[in-house]
């Protein structure tokens, strides 16, 4: 029987097959209980272009202290600020990757708040 992050991680595999034959960028997103990361992949090489998460100082400034990177709001930030840094390297489309994460909740307010800054997918 297979473990909670094993099915996910199994999950996660066909996608990321089938966003390599596109050839884009991807727009991959982790998620923890305490935070949630995300980062954008080029589809050539496996550079990370631009990345973003509730781990970093001037995030956790903004949301006001500990315990507070692992509801929608921080995904919003991470996923505006994501998209700024994305743009910013020259990326407009990208293809999202949610790692096998169901696309609800924190997962779906980052992919939101990305679409409305500017990226497309």
């Amino acid at each position: 029987m297979l473990t909670k992050k094993q099915q996910r991680l199994r999950r996660s595999r066909q996608t990321r097959i089938r966003i390599a034959t596109q050839g884009v960028a991807r727009l991959t997103v982790n998620r923890t209980n305490l935070h949630i990361y995300a980062s954008v992949i080029s589809g050539d090489g496996g550079k990370v272009l631009a990345s973003a998460s509730t781990a970093e100082v001037e995030v956790r400034t903004v949301l006001g202290g500990a315990g507070k990177g692992s509801n929608t709001a921080a995904a919003q930030i991470i996923g505006k600020r994501l998209a700024e840094k994305a743009k910013a390297a020259g990326v407009e489309k990208v293809a999202f990757d949610r790692s096998g994460f169901a696309y609800h909740g924190r997962v779906k307010a980052l992919a939101d708040a990305a679409r409305e800054a500017g990226l497309q997918f």
